[in-house]
Protein backbone atom coordinates (compact mmCIF):
# COMPACT_ATOMS: atom_id res chain seq x y z
CA UNK A 1 0.00 0.00 0.00
CA UNK A 2 2.82 2.57 -0.60
CA UNK A 3 1.68 5.62 -1.87
CA UNK A 4 -1.78 5.04 -0.35
CA UNK A 5 -1.36 7.45 3.05
CA UNK A 6 -4.10 5.62 5.33
CA UNK A 7 -6.07 4.08 2.57
CA UNK A 8 -6.69 0.59 3.87
CA UNK A 9 -8.44 -2.07 1.74
CA UNK A 10 -12.08 -3.79 2.78
CA UNK A 11 -12.47 -8.07 2.41
CA UNK A 12 -13.69 -7.26 -1.03
CA UNK A 13 -10.82 -5.49 -2.07
CA UNK A 14 -12.38 -2.18 -2.24
CA UNK A 15 -10.35 0.88 -0.69
CA UNK A 16 -11.11 2.45 2.75
CA UNK A 17 -10.12 5.65 3.25
CA UNK A 18 -9.06 7.93 6.53
CA UNK A 19 -10.07 7.01 9.99
CA UNK A 20 -12.60 3.59 9.23
CA UNK A 21 -8.87 2.52 6.68
CA UNK A 22 -6.87 2.90 9.39
CA UNK A 23 -9.17 0.74 12.00
CA UNK A 24 -10.09 -1.30 9.44
CA UNK A 25 -6.44 -2.21 9.55
CA UNK A 26 -5.59 -1.92 13.40
CA UNK A 27 -8.36 -4.55 13.81
CA UNK A 28 -7.30 -7.00 11.29
CA UNK A 29 -3.89 -6.58 12.80
CA UNK A 30 -5.16 -7.28 16.26
CA UNK A 31 -7.20 -10.33 15.05
CA UNK A 32 -4.32 -11.43 13.36
CA UNK A 33 -1.70 -11.10 16.00
CA UNK A 34 -3.97 -12.30 18.48
CA UNK A 35 -3.33 -16.13 18.00
CA UNK A 36 0.39 -15.61 18.18
CA UNK A 37 0.19 -13.76 21.45
CA UNK A 38 -1.90 -15.95 23.44
CA UNK A 39 0.23 -18.94 22.33
CA UNK A 40 3.08 -17.10 23.65
CA UNK A 41 1.08 -16.38 26.91
CA UNK A 42 0.51 -19.80 27.56
CA UNK A 43 3.92 -21.07 26.68
CA UNK A 44 5.06 -18.51 29.26
CA UNK A 45 2.76 -19.79 31.85
CA UNK A 46 3.91 -23.60 31.07
CA UNK A 47 7.52 -22.66 31.29
CA UNK A 48 6.50 -20.46 34.71
CA UNK A 49 5.16 -23.66 35.87
CA UNK A 50 7.91 -26.20 34.93
CA UNK A 51 10.50 -23.57 36.67
CA UNK A 52 8.23 -23.66 39.81
CA UNK A 53 8.51 -27.52 39.73
CA UNK A 54 12.43 -27.43 38.90
CA UNK A 55 12.78 -24.96 41.64
CA UNK A 56 11.22 -27.69 44.19
CA UNK A 57 13.15 -30.26 42.92
CA UNK A 58 16.58 -28.58 43.31
CA UNK A 59 15.40 -27.44 47.14
CA UNK A 60 14.65 -31.76 47.27
CA UNK A 61 18.24 -32.64 45.99
CA UNK A 62 19.62 -29.89 48.26
CA UNK A 63 17.89 -30.70 51.69
CA UNK A 64 18.51 -35.07 50.04
CA UNK A 65 22.82 -34.53 49.77
CA UNK A 66 22.44 -32.31 53.00
CA UNK A 67 21.37 -35.65 54.67
CA UNK A 68 23.31 -37.38 53.33
CA UNK A 69 26.73 -35.60 53.92
CA UNK A 70 25.37 -35.75 57.80
CA UNK A 71 24.65 -39.51 57.78
CA UNK A 72 27.71 -40.22 55.93
CA UNK A 73 30.43 -41.80 57.88
CA UNK A 74 33.21 -41.60 55.56
CA UNK A 75 33.88 -37.44 55.01
CA UNK A 76 32.25 -37.01 51.60
CA UNK A 77 32.20 -33.83 50.85
CA UNK A 78 28.91 -32.68 49.20
CA UNK A 79 29.15 -29.06 49.99
CA UNK A 80 30.39 -28.20 46.40
CA UNK A 81 27.78 -29.67 44.64
CA UNK A 82 24.94 -28.07 47.34
CA UNK A 83 25.99 -25.05 46.67
CA UNK A 84 26.30 -25.50 42.30
CA UNK A 85 22.51 -26.37 43.30
CA UNK A 86 21.61 -23.77 45.34
CA UNK A 87 23.09 -21.37 42.31
CA UNK A 88 21.20 -23.37 39.28
CA UNK A 89 17.73 -22.65 41.99
CA UNK A 90 18.83 -19.05 41.82
CA UNK A 91 19.13 -18.53 38.29
CA UNK A 92 15.60 -20.57 37.85
CA UNK A 93 14.13 -18.31 40.08
CA UNK A 94 15.34 -15.11 38.39
CA UNK A 95 14.29 -16.61 34.82
CA UNK A 96 11.01 -16.94 36.55
CA UNK A 97 11.16 -13.76 37.78
CA UNK A 98 11.86 -12.40 34.11
CA UNK A 99 9.50 -14.10 32.71
CA UNK A 100 6.30 -13.01 35.37
CA UNK A 101 7.24 -9.44 33.89
CA UNK A 102 7.51 -9.92 30.81
CA UNK A 103 4.26 -12.32 30.89
CA UNK A 104 2.40 -9.31 32.57
CA UNK A 105 4.05 -6.57 30.24
CA UNK A 106 1.85 -8.70 27.15
CA UNK A 107 -1.06 -8.78 29.95
CA UNK A 108 -0.82 -5.11 29.96
CA UNK A 109 -0.39 -4.85 26.41
CA UNK A 110 -3.46 -6.76 25.18
CA UNK A 111 -5.26 -5.32 27.26
CA UNK A 112 -4.63 -1.71 25.92
CA UNK A 113 -4.82 -2.94 22.77
CA UNK A 114 -7.84 -4.21 23.30
CA UNK A 115 -9.75 -1.04 25.19
CA UNK A 116 -8.09 0.68 22.04
CA UNK A 117 -10.08 -1.21 19.70
CA UNK A 118 -13.33 -1.36 21.53
CA UNK A 119 -13.13 2.10 21.87
CA UNK A 120 -12.39 3.41 18.16
CA UNK A 121 -15.10 0.72 17.10
CA UNK A 122 -17.00 2.35 19.55
CA UNK A 123 -16.21 6.11 17.98
CA UNK A 124 -17.15 4.15 14.31
CA UNK A 125 -20.12 3.35 15.69
CA UNK A 126 -21.58 6.49 16.89
CA UNK A 127 -19.62 8.76 13.59
CA UNK A 128 -17.75 10.60 15.88
CA UNK A 129 -14.24 11.29 15.39
CA UNK A 130 -11.56 12.73 17.12
CA UNK A 131 -10.56 15.82 16.51
CA UNK A 132 -7.72 16.71 13.76
CA UNK A 133 -9.04 13.21 11.88
CA UNK A 134 -8.81 13.19 8.21
CA UNK A 135 -13.12 12.79 8.21
CA UNK A 136 -13.65 16.73 10.30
Amino acid sequence: MAGSGSAAVSGAGTPVAGPAGRDLFAEGLLEFLRPAVQQLDSHVHAVRESQVELREQIDNLATELGRINEDQKVALDLDPYVKKLLNARRRVVLVNNILQNAQERLRRLNHSVAKETARRRAMLDSGVYPPGSPSN
